[in-house]
């Protein structure tokens, strides 16, 4: 089959590391830089922006549709970047559990101390999504 419409195992799961929070932050730069250059440009036109939406198999709290393959055992309950290209340029996560069940998190700290990768806030993502 092609691997355009099937994506395979390999790439499908990634962890969420610091490279992919930095990156995500670029992204969100890169953004912003381009909307200000367009509205800079088109002060008296209306321009459309891209309104991308949420991919409905993705969404949180449903199960990781058979598409995307097995999740490697080893990244059951760990955080993993984000697959829908809707969250490219948000600050999200996903943990999937046993189940297959698909949870979003934010990357920002929270109670503004708990950044996502403390290990305090790892242990309680893991309780949290525990079936």
């Amino acid at each position: 089959m092609d691997p355009l419409f099937w994506p395979s195992e390999t790439n499908s799961f990634r962890r969420f590391t610091p490279e992919s929070l930095a990156a995500i932050e670029e992204r969100i730069a890169k953004k912003k830089n381009e909307q200000v250059k367009v509205k800079g440009k088109n002060k008296d036109q209306g321009v459309e922006e891209d309104k991308r939406t949420p991919q409905l198999d993705l969404k949180i709290c449903k199960t990781l549709p058979s598409l995307y393959g097995d999740i490697p055992a080893e990244l059951v309950g760990e955080p993993l970047e984000d697959f829908d290209p809707y969250y490219g340029d948000h600050k999200t996560f996903m943990v999937i559990n046993k189940g297959r069940t698909i949870f979003r998190f934010t990357a920002t700290p929270a109670l503004c101390i708990f950044g996502p990768f403390n290990p305090v806030r790892k242990t309680a993502i893991k309780i949290l999504i525990h079936s």
